[in-house]
């Protein structure tokens, strides 16, 4: 539907027609040495979106939009993958963020071919509902109708066809190691691949002193005759077994059935526990491992649902990932990069609860967010904050209203944030919290004590240590979780505004829900109000509770 926004074409660097047209590229040298270079970065530092687009033209060769028919510059980029589709893509970038930006960068044309957005600001991606323009045979139509229509086009001419495109991979599943789960196939010359007995499983790995790597390739247990040489199930002639192993994923992609009855040696777990522990209520990890993780866990899963193994089809009822921290250059850390950041480091300049507390605080948890060595001091200030808090506590102190209100409004936050991973901000508000207590000359105890109970999931070391100075035996851990009172959030006094024919001429402090005789009152007798409305008619008052007073003279 946008492909008359195509105004250049980006392939992945392991793309044949480099090879193919090598003779063409003018700039070849320039070319093969970005290929080295993205052969050195993993898939993920690859398609990262807040990373730099980065890409060489491939001068000499050019490419044609087939139906305009304008001739647009080829790039290799990174950011293509060479696994997914074609490992090429049309590049429209007044509708897509990666492109709009590389076009940005490298000077490149920008046409809007759908309505709706402002593409000298950025790129337009909300297109669903979208309405075509600037595509001839596209115009007027909506998304789904141009599509329809462009398929039907580009097949009638011989230009393409429909296709559907997964980004699944195939899954090499054998490992040529010891450590694994042997693959329970026999291999028979006269009955051919032969699947081990069920009564015969599971195969076990035999019990070695040397589990080194063989010289030929092969799996270690290669080199044992006795697991080898086996009986053929069927024809029971000699037959060897198979002696690569399945790799980590197979384990992995049901231990969380396991854990919940790890010593049942029947099935892998009862029903009554399967009924009671799944399923996984929360999955949390980080993306690099967590896709692939889902995709075969899953799988499995779904597997033993249909043979009656495990009563839920879905193994995981939310999921969640944490973002990568990066260097302070914004690039993943790497040695080869030199931007790598020792956490020893950090503990041993600023302590283990300033690196816990900052990397909680960095940014949203969902995020890559780069490091930053002014944030980690920012950290350690606050922390300091809370500990020059203490000679000011006091028992037996009446507490103040408003730092009552501070404080329930604070674990109300905090309480809110920590159940929606948004630690940075409940960090955020503990920050507030202190700073309103800085200016009391004393402290109650029982309002420290509960910043403690606050601050302890973030830094632990410096609550508990305050804790036990305040003569509390008992761990925080084990105490309850502190809880804000509803009635305590509500405002007692409010500022409103006072204002003259719409325009603000001053404030004024009063009890929530005051009644408007008794503000029209109290705003009178303001000074600036005294001078503006002396000897003029208020013809009429507008008051909104709680937030504003309006005379209209």
């Amino acid at each position: 539907d946008t492909i008359y926004g195509a105004t250049f074409m980006v392939i992945a660097p392991e793309h044949d027609l480099v090879k193919e047209h090598k003779h063409r590229i003018v700039n070849i040298s320039e070319v093969e040495d970005y290929i080295e270079k993205a052969k050195l970065k993993s898939e993920f530092e690859r398609i990262q979106l807040v990373k730099e687009k980065t890409g060489v033209r491939l001068e000499g060769l050019e490419a044609i939009n087939p139906l305009n028919k304008k001739k647009i510059p080829i790039f290799i980029a990174d950011y293509v993958m060479i696994t997914y589709g074609t490992g090429a893509i049309m590049a429209v970038p007044g509708h897509d963020e990666r492109d709009y930006e590389f076009a940005k960068k490298y000077d490149l044309e920008i046409v809007e071919v759908i309505k709706g957005g402002d593409i000298s600001e950025a790129a337009y991606t909300d297109t669903e509902n979208g309405i075509l323009l600037n595509s001839p045979i596209l115009n007027d139509l909506l998304v789904p109708q141009a599509i329809k229509k462009m398929i039907s086009y580009l097949e009638e001419n011989g230009i393409g066809e429909k296709a559907m495109q997964f980004k699944m991979k195939d899954w090499a599943f054998n490992r040529q190691r010891y450590w694994g789960e042997p693959i329970p196939i026999i291999y028979c010359d006269h009955c051919g691949v032969v699947p081990v007995p069920y009564e015969d499983l599971p195969v076990t790995l035999p019990m070695v002193d040397k589990f080194m790597p063989t010289d030929t390739g092969e799996s270690p247990l290669a080199n044992i005759p006795e697991f080898v040489n086996c009986e053929c199930p069927i024809c029971h002639r000699p037959a060897q077994r198979e002696t690569d192993t399945m790799p980590q994923w197979a384990g992995s992609s049901w231990y969380f059935l396991r854990y919940m009855d790890p010593k049942n040696h029947e099935t892998i777990a009862s029903q009554d526990k399967l009924d009671y522990w799944g399923q996984v209520d929360w999955y949390n990890g980080g993306m690099e491992h967590v896709t692939r993780h889902l995709i075969y866990s899953r799988f499995w899963n779904q597997f033993l649902h249909d043979i009656n193994v495990v009563p839920f089809s879905e193994p995981y009822r939310k999921r969640t990932a944490q973002g990568l921290i990066l260097g302070a250059d914004g690039e993943k850390m790497s040695k080869s990069k030199g931007n790598v950041i020792n956490p020893m480091d950090i503990i041993d300049e600023y302590g283990a609860d300033t690196l816990r507390t900052y990397i909680l605080f960095i940014g949203d948890y969902e995020m890559p967010t780069p490091w930053n060595e002014n944030g980690v001091k920012g950290c350690r200030r606050f922390l300091d904050k809370v500990w020059r808090l203490m000679p000011k506590v006091a028992k037996d102190t009446e507490v103040p209203q408003s730092i009552e209100q501070a404080l329930h409004k604070a674990i109300q936050g905090v309480s809110e944030d920590i159940e929606n991973l948004k630690f940075n901000t409940a960090i955020a508000k503990l920050m507030t919290f202190v700073n309103e207590l800085q200016p009391l000359e004393t402290i109650p105890e029982s309002i420290y004590h509960a910043l403690l109970l606050l601050m302890n999931p973030f830094a632990p070391h410096l609550a508990e240590e305050l804790n036990e100075m305040l003569g509390n035996k008992e761990s925080l851990v084990f105490e309850k979780w502190p809880i804000h009172d509803p009635a305590k959030l509500v405002e007692r006094t409010v500022e409103i505004v006072v204002s003259i024919n719409g325009k603000v001429r001053d404030k004024i402090t009063i009890a929530t829900g005051t009644d408007q005789p008794t503000v029209e009152k109290l705003a009178l007798e303001l000074e600036k109000i005294k001078d503006l409305t002396s000897g003029k008619p208020i013809r009429k008052v507008i008051y909104v509770q709680d937030k504003l007073i309006n005379l209209v003279i």
